[in-house]
């Protein structure tokens, strides 16, 4: 939140002043000054945003609540709350919920159409489900709406088109992106430089390469991949080698998860971490990859880009400036096929009309160019966002300049990972992806501990999400 300043009254001359009046009188004197100061900066803070040609305070004294996860890329924003609120006159309530529940708290709201929430940090894969249900509103109605966006400046085609594309169903936008990720290669260049490797242009070299490197005897490991088990978690990671490996999760109407292509891929993914990752990686999640990485016992792993904050970490990383970033690599179909992922921030159907119209009104404060700067290389903490929603901030040269320390090819990799080999129905778009992606999580699991061959764990998924299908 930004320090407003009290004027040159609040030192030395307010002191020699106080000397000569009273209390009131000094404040009586001050006072125009200091409201006249804290104006001038409110003022400051909302000019680029009213130079949108759309009222601003049309949802006035309204109050709305709005449901995130306790993440900096969340905190940065909540902490320009009073701008928005200078802006428009509408009271915002925050409610921090853990990954773990939001999606239960907010399915639970939008299905009892209590409208607790106004919006919420919300899954991409959610939208099928929640949009046959009816419980999030179409927003082609308030970009179209001249009254409620300024579509030259808002300019939604800016946002990027893959996670524009992951929060729309059925041609219809029905969130709008906030921050997301880009799944890339992130490797040891050092250590690749000293045995004459190069990143992995395909999954054949990228074994070869985990081969390199592997030593466990010296607590160096030649690769990881996230195996702990959930929607989000090795079905991060499973859907891109699948798609890879020439999979398709439809045949006809029908979801097949146990086809040829399918076993091929998971008995890959067996492989790999097998032989050349941590015995404990089959649960890890992405944040016990990194911190492994910063500590330098693996040489590569791939995951979301926002996991550079990690490795770029003074106080606890030892491989600042050893790092470089490469695209996912191809599979035997000559196809790279990354992770999609970005909290979007759709609107309760349940609202009433001008609680529809405030929170419209906050989710294009937070998602437009101004915002988004300000929450990145503009904001003063040390967390500045990595994961911002637009093409134009994604080349900025302040965004480059902020990145540029974190390694060779951060953001080139992201950028062409994000335009080329992002496909949006990496995942099955269906509205019983719940059930279907924890199914399939387990299933992807059981075949990395051992407990079951990759055949069998798919043969019994496909089993169970026949049932989930037919209800």
């Amino acid at each position: 939140m930004r320090q407003r300043s009290k004027g040159p009254l609040a030192a030395p001359a307010r002191r020699r002043m106080l000397k000569q009046t009273t209390a009131l009188g000094a404040v009586a004197i001050a006072a125009p000054y200091v409201l006249r100061s804290a104006h001038a900066q409110a003022n400051a803070d909302i000019a680029p945003y009213q130079q949108a040609k759309i009222n601003w305070r049309q949802a006035e004294g309204e109050e709305i609540t709005i449901a995130f996860i306790p993440a900096s890329y969340f905190d940065n924003l909540i902490a320009l709350q009073p701008t928005f609120e200078a802006l428009s006159g509408v009271k915002v309530r925050f409610e921090k919920v853990p990954p773990g529940q939001i999606r239960q708290k907010a399915m639970l709201d939008l299905s009892s159409k209590t409208a607790t929430y106004a919006t919420s940090a919300t899954d991409p894969m959610y939208y099928p489900l929640y949009v046959s249900n009816k419980w999030v509103e179409p927003l082609d109605k308030y970009l179209g709406d001249s009254a409620l966006t300024d579509a030259a400046w808002f300019n939604y085609d800016d946002i990027l088109k893959a996670w524009r594309d992951a929060n729309s169903y059925e041609g219809k936008p029905y969130a709008i992106p906030y921050d997301g990720e880009v799944t890339v290669q992130v490797y040891r260049k050092d250590l690749y430089d000293a045995k004459g490797l190069k990143p992995a242009d395909t999954l054949d070299e990228f074994i070869r390469n985990a081969a390199a490197l592997n030593d466990p005897g010296n607590r160096m490991y030649g690769m990881a991949l996230r195996g702990f088990a959930g929607a989000g978690q090795n079905m991060y990671i499973y859907p891109s080698l699948f798609k890879a490996f020439g999979g398709n999760w439809f045949s006809g109407k029908k979801v097949v998860v146990n086809s040829t292509e399918a076993v091929r891929a998971l008995d890959w993914y067996v492989d790999a971490e097998s032989k050349y990752a941590p015995p404990a990686v089959r649960n890890w999640n992405w944040p016990d990859i990194a911190d492994a990485f910063s500590q330098g016992t693996l040489g590569c792993y791939i995951d979301a880009h926002s996991s550079a904050a990690v490795l770029m970490n003074p106080e606890k990383s030892k491989v600042i400036g050893k790092c470089a970033f490469a695209r996912w690599p191809k599979g035997p179909t000559g196809k790279r096929v990354t992770s999609i992922w970005n909290w979007g921030l759709p609107i309760n159907a349940a609202l009433t009309d001008k609680q529809k119209r405030a929170t419209w009104l906050f989710i294009m404060w937070a998602s437009c160019a101004e915002t988004q700067a300000r929450t990145s290389w503009k904001f003063a903490g040390p967390a500045k966002r990595s994961g911002l929603n637009r093409t134009s901030l994604w080349k900025a040269p302040e965004f480059l300049a902020m990145t540029r320390d974190i390694g060779p090819n951060f953001v080139e990799a992201a950028l062409a990972s994000l335009e080329q080999d992002t496909d949006v129905d990496w995942r099955p778009r269906v509205p019983q992806w719940p059930a279907i992606g924890e199914t399939m999580a387990t299933a992807v699991q059981t075949a990395l501990v051992g407990q079951k061959k990759s055949k069998e764990a798919l043969d019994e998924a496909q089993a169970r999400i026949d049932q989930i299908v037919k209800g």
